[in-house]
């Protein structure tokens, strides 16, 4: 079957803060001349999306707004669609893209992300507390990665913070982004996974997750790609960064 759809991670793989991966720019291009449908999904939670667009843009990258699906896009659809007044560990940025508080209302919930300024003891033990204050109050993980890639070297992702919070209230965090089959089957949007391909640098959230589902998996060795990382079963393909995931995508298509 030929791939007619491909989900494409951001930060590791399509770029590193703000420098593309090698030919990435170009190689966009490529891809959606070649018939193939594009949708950028990241498990950023720091930035919004507008944020987002406006740095691919920047950078170099042509895309709608409207084509980046990421974990806090669907955070918000939960939110909206369980109606939560949640307590917000986030990013202001982030923040943005959520609706506003409802002041005439306790706190229900908490929402955490990626947000380096807030994880301090005052406001995790606000969440604490949060939680505390009703057994059916929810623990909603925007994402619980271990470790993200910045410029510098690898850092601490929200994974442990979340953890922490399961651990002191015990309760189980709902977790929205990758790699759990709520946030593929959002952006998938209906499509085949058959049909279509993920292209990532992290071998659980991007190519576990989505070859659960029915996709097809190419891991790439930039980001956050760990050689030492053993996956069962393997990825479709390991290639070195996302220039040449397009040249296999195209030259499997014209096969």
């Amino acid at each position: 079957m030929s791939i007619k759809g491909a989900l494409i991670d951001l930060s590791g793989t399509l770029h590193v803060e703000d420098e593309p991966t090698p030919n990435a720019v170009e190689a966009l291009k490529r891809l959606r001349d070649s018939g193939v449908l594009v949708k950028f999904v990241t498990n950023t939670t720091k930035d919004s999306k507008a944020t987002l667009h406006e740095r691919l843009c920047r950078i170099g990258f042509q895309l709608d707004a409207s084509e980046i699906y990421s974990s806090l896009s669907a955070a918000v659809s939960y939110v909206e669609n369980e109606r939560l007044n949640p307590y917000y560990i986030l990013s202001e940025d982030a923040r943005q893209d959520f609706p506003p508080e409802d002041t005439r209302r306790y706190k229900d919930s908490v929402v955490i992300g990626l947000a380096p300024k807030a994880f301090n003891y005052d406001q995790l033990n606000e969440a604490f507390n949060v939680l505390l204050e009703n057994k059916n109050h929810k623990l909603i993980a925007v994402h619980q990665g271990k470790y993200y890639k910045r410029a510098e070297g690898l850092a601490l992702g929200p994974g442990c913070f979340v953890k922490g919070l399961e651990f002191a209230t015990g309760r189980t965090a709902k977790v929205i982004g990758k790699p759990n089959p709520y946030f593929f089957e959002g952006a998938l949007d209906g499509r085949d996974p058959a049909s279509c391909i993920m292209i990532g640098d992290d071998a659980n959230d991007d190519i576990v997750g989505a070859m659960s589902m029915g996709m097809q998996g190419i891991l790439v060795k930039t980001g956050k790609y760990l050689p030492d990382v053993k996956l069962s079963p393997p990825p479709t393909a390991l290639l070195e960064n996302f220039a040449e995931a397009v040249d296999w995508i195209i030259q499997k298509n014209q096969s």
